[in-house]
């Protein structure tokens, strides 16, 4: 084993802005040497066909422990297939799989499983959980889902809005109409630039939301965040949120419409977050008004082009159908991502223990394909 201390991402709080864009650039980049292989066979040109390079091997003859305690199908999905790509094997260990948790503690568990897998990816209930894993493991522990943090939904998200990029191009009225047209999707080499844009989030002060705070403000947005007040940030979340000088970019209040002013973007997620089902009537009571719909955004001066999303699975209570499937939503291109982010996660956290944007790659790796 490297005798080098054992890196984890317990959330993107966690990671420098160069870090951050590493892992959004990673994503992209093995997203596009990967999907040509995806493809039917023999649909590509011979010529095309003959220069196709594998993604990175990285995770070649390794294995990862999915070990999650909670349902799941985007990450599972993206987790099991982002590492048979990158030419290693995910281990689904599920809570009635194993003994964590009925007959050996969590101590024992992460020697046991670090000693036979080369990560750890977790997705637990209270978040002292999974520090707890990575306190004793000899392998790194990404954060799958925790009750206080959700960071790769954060990056597939990012990656989204940057892929995406072209649809929050501001009109410049000197430049003609066809020249700000978005390159046609499968020529673009480099991952666009985003503009600042203005993010609103509705709803619950959940994971997700948490990583918003700790990482959109660092990038140059703006967020507006519309909760009820018994519904906000924990301290321990706010600390950080603090200690990162993110609260300079966060507006913070109970209604939606304000919150939803000059909006770029519209966010939200689940009210009823797994485990706090008995609270659901309360819930669905505290948060009458907070649907996101085409009347709420235009009464509450939302951009006129303004983008939706949600990292699923949604509830018609969070946000309407013509809003969720409509031309604004980004929901499914947003859940494709999460296969490409955590494919990069996997890749420099897992197979090379490395998120450092200045990593240089020896000249035999498969990095550059």
């Amino acid at each position: 084993m490297a005798t080098q201390a054992v890196p984890h991402l317990m959330t993107l709080a966690d990671l420098s802005v160069p870090q951050i864009r590493r892992l959004i650039d990673r994503s992209h980049h093995l997203k596009r040497t990967s999907l040509p292989w995806l493809e039917p066979q023999g649909s590509l040109p011979f010529k095309k066909q003959s220069k196709l390079r594998l993604p990175s091997q990285s995770l070649f003859n390794k294995t990862i422990a999915l070990l999650f305690s909670k349902r799941s199908t985007r990450t599972r999905l993206a987790a099991e297939t982002g590492a048979m790509l990158l030419g290693g094997r995910a281990l689904f260990l599920g809570k009635e799989d194993i003994q964590l948790g009925v007959n050996e503690n969590v101590r024992d568990s992460a020697r046991v499983i670090g000693g036979m897998c080369q990560g750890i990816f977790a997705r637990v209930g209270e978040h002292k959980e999974i520090e707890e894993l990575a306190q004793h493991s000899p392998v790194p522990v990404l954060n799958a889902l925790s009750s206080l943090w959700h960071p790769t939904q954060i990056l597939a998200d990012l990656l989204t809005l940057h892929e995406n990029a072209h649809l929050f191009v501001l009109p410049d009225p000197n430049t003609p109409a066809d020249a700000r047209k978005p390159v046609p999707k499968g020529r673009v080499e480099k991952l666009s630039e985003l503009r600042p844009l203005t993010v609103a989030y509705v709803g619950d002060s959940a994971n997700v939301l948490h990583d918003m705070l700790v990482t959109y403000p660092r990038l140059g947005h703006t967020l507006r965040v519309a909760s009820p007040a018994q519904y906000r940030a924990p301290p321990q979340v706010w600390d950080r949120v603090v200690e990162l000088g993110c609260d300079k970019r966060i507006w913070w209040g109970a209604d939606p419409k304000e919150a939803v002013n000059g909006a770029d973007v519209v966010v939200t997620d689940t009210w009823i977050s797994m485990g706090q089902e008995a609270e659901k009537t309360e819930r669905l009571k505290a948060f009458e008004g907070y649907q996101v719909t085409e009347e709420l955004c235009k009464l509450g001066g939302a951009n006129p082009d303004w983008k939706f999303l949600h990292c699923l699975p949604r509830k018609p209570d969070e946000v309407d159908d013509e809003v969720f499937y409509g031309p604004r939503s980004l929901v499914f291109y947003e859940a494709d991502n999460r296969k490409w982010t955590i494919m990069a996660a996997f890749d420099l956290l897992f197979g090379r223990w490395n998120i450092s944007a200045d990593y240089n790659v020896p000249a035999n790796s498969a990095e550059g394909s």
